[in-house]
């Protein structure tokens, strides 16, 4: 595949808005709260199933990151692609304690 395209071929395809800083911020911001409070920070208490994200402690992380930084908002899909990499990360590790558990 070449990677090289041209938008006038498509022009309904757009190039995802990736901010590598705010996407720093965030990870160290929530490698500090992991250390801090442990995996069972990000999830539910209350419910029936026993590992689920929490999506309002997904938000925090981002909007701390966001807030961190000194320079204007971020494009809403640098923040979106930041939030999906959080998720990704926390279902990865979850995923692992359910392996090392027997579940």
């Amino acid at each position: 595949m070449d990677a090289c395209f041209d938008l006038r071929d498509n022009p309904g395809r757009m190039a995802d808005i990736i901010d590598l800083s705010l996407l720093a911020v965030a990870r160290r911001y929530f490698h500090k709260l992991l250390d801090a409070r442990g995996l069972s920070y990000f999830l539910q208490k209350d419910g029936h199933r026993l590992f689920h994200i929490e999506p309002a402690k997904v938000e925090l992380v981002v909007r701390t990151a966001v807030r961190a930084r000194s320079e204007n908002q971020p494009h809403p899909q640098a923040v979106e692609h930041c939030r999906k990499e959080i998720r990704r990360e926390l279902i990865r590790r979850v995923a692992s304690e359910m392996l090392m558990t027997g579940l």
